[in-house]
């Protein structure tokens, strides 16, 4: 399982105040995510990307969360279970865990090989 930091996802109450933030703080663009990639905004620079969307009531809704790449969801979702943590919400792409104090944490299936 790898363990890079693909995104850094940032929930809030004014996605715009939000977005115009983190944009300004650390000189990014922040662009409008399309398609799988979800609802809000998303950096498309080299490194781990950042991300703002509009809080709501889903389990990556309430505090800002690490997503760290995997190659193989599945085989690290059943390594999060065997190592004590849990599944707040499966995807297919992505997936919310909880380690084994209850720490919120997100899985980030890689994209395949070109």
């Amino acid at each position: 399982m790898g363990s890079a930091l693909s995104l850094i996802e940032f929930p809030a109450d004014d996605p715009e105040r939000a977005r115009r933030f983190w944009a300004e703080l650390l000189g990014v663009e922040l662009e409008l995510r399309t398609g799988a990639a979800g609802e809000g905004w998303q950096t498309a620079s080299e490194g781990p990307a950042v991300g703002v969307h509009a809080r709501g009531r889903g389990p990556g809704d309430s505090y800002s969360l690490a997503y760290f790449a995997v190659s193989d969801l599945s085989v690290a979702l059943a390594r999060v279970r065997e190592l004590g943590g849990s599944i707040v919400h499966p995807g297919g792409r992505w997936a919310i865990c909880r380690d084994s104090e209850g720490s919120p944490f997100g899985l980030a299936q890689e994209p395949p090989p070109r």
